[in-house]
């Protein structure tokens, strides 16, 4: 047994068994560690982690005891409110701002939620996950015992965004933290959704997500997800969607931070018509490994995905991405578009791109490709000839070729500043490894 493994055992065992067995969920956490435990971590020869190897981050351990932290208050001023703060995995009710919530929204920490006896949230929490290649989704229905809760009632229109906020910080030992989410937009509700993941000082601390999005009849929801984490910190993340009819959820993932940081996005069409817009950047320098995987499934008529990713590779980072489509049997008349590029800054880095597209409906249109390449010589000579610096003229060719995913948002003002967030971590991009 692997020393994250033996380390998350003890944990779970050391967790008190009313919190185990509160609202019945002993019994789901129980067979999660259980079927970890049987399995183990899974290795290369496992399709799912081929290109991400867990060798380096089996070998450690972590505590699950994160002492309160006091945050520097100038590291949220730009995030305003409503906003829901988390630190090490512990809520902050100090840096949280709830008393701006519109009516007919819900956002609260997951610990309360479960002590108002929320169904909803009891029956997330209970899911069973089957498969041995998902450990940190059962090492997440074990430990979880925090996360966020986020609810809009039924023709709700907020028009504000909601924030989340994810903090690492260090502290006496590396902490590990497994939260759990669930954000439910009713019939006809309509939001904006933004998560920050940052870094309060240098740690080396694991967090593990997972997340439930499900959009019931008509329902839109816009999500924009910073993570601009520590370069020493493991971010292990998973998102499940679920769409009914009519729906649209765009989203953006800027993948900035992170020594690791893994994320896996999986999203059902179950209704007709419904729409997914996903975009993301994957910047991987230094030493970082940044690895995403697209799991898109067409389940009814007339759904559409479109899918624009984007990813920059230099020194000896890495980046991986698989974009997996289904078009399900009966989801006649729907659309799909991925388009996955990449540029390749260094001899050292390294780009692994799979696009797989499986069609077994009719009258459909889709299309996918890949592509990695290297900065255009011609154009970096022409911003050279107008007097830039080659650092400057270099940063402005990368910003322009990422932006290309940023668009999917259809929010001018937020995608504005997830723009200038990305171009100012890109004036930093060839830091020491």
């Amino acid at each position: 047994m692997s020393t994250l493994v033996d380390t998350f055992r003890e944990s779970f065992e050391a967790l008190p068994p009313a919190l185990v067995d509160a609202q019945g969920l002993g019994e789901a956490r129980r067979a999660a560690m259980a079927a970890v435990l049987a399995d183990g971590l899974p290795g290369a020869r496992v399709e799912a982690w081929k290109y991400t190897s867990l060798r380096a981050l089996s070998a450690r351990g972590f505590a699950h005891d994160a002492a309160a932290v006091d945050l520097d208050p100038a590291l949220l001023a730009h995030i305003p409110a409503p906003r829901l703060v988390f630190v090490n995995g512990r809520f902050d009710a100090g840096a949280s701002q709830l008393d701006a919530l519109p009516d007919g929204v819900e956002l609260r920490p997951l610990s309360q939620a479960l002590a108002g006896d929320d169904p909803r949230a009891v029956s997330v929490l209970g899911r069973r996950f089957d498969r041995a290649d998902e450990p940190f989704a059962r090492f997440n229905a074990a430990l979880a015992t925090e996360g966020m809760l986020l609810r809009v009632h039924a023709d709700v229109m907020v028009t504000a965004p909601l924030h989340l906020v994810f903090v690492g910080a260090p502290g006496d030992s590396d902490q590990a933290a497994h939260l759990r989410h669930l954000v439910e937009l009713r019939k006809g509700a309509s939001l904006t959704l933004v998560e920050h993941h940052l870094g309060a000082g240098a740690h080396r601390n694991l967090v593990n997500h997972l997340s439930h999005v499900h959009l019931a009849a008509g329902a839109r929801l816009r999500h924009a997800r910073l993570q601009d984490e520590d370069g020493g910190a493991s971010l292990l993340s998973r998102t499940d969607a679920v769409l009914a009819s009519a729906t649209e959820y765009r989203r953006v993932d800027l993948e900035l931070g992170a020594a690791l940081s893994r994320h896996e996005f999986n999203v059902d069409l179950q209704g007709d018509g419904a729409a997914l817009h996903a975009g993301g950047v994957l910047l991987a320098d230094g030493r970082r490994h940044v690895d995403t995987r697209l799991g898109i499934r067409h389940q009814a008529t007339n759904t559409r995905c479109e899918l624009p990713w984007r990813g920059l590779a230099d020194q000896r980072g890495r980046v991986v991405f698989h974009g997996g489509i289904q078009i399900q049997a009966g989801a006649d008349g729907s659309e799909a578009e991925l388009s996955n590029k990449n540029l390749l800054l260094s001899d050292s880095a390294e780009i692994d791109s799979q696009p797989v597209l499986v069609i077994n409906a009719d009258e459909v249109k889709a299309a996918h490709g890949a592509t990695v390449g290297r900065l255009d010589e011609t154009a970096l000579f022409y911003l050279r000839s107008r007097g830039l610096p080659a650092a400057q003229a270099r940063v402005l060719l990368m910003q322009a070729f990422l932006r290309e995913a940023l668009g999917v948002l259809d929010a001018g003002e937020l995608a504005k500043s997830l723009g200038d967030t990305m171009a100012r971590r890109l004036g930093h991009e060839g830091s020491p490894e």
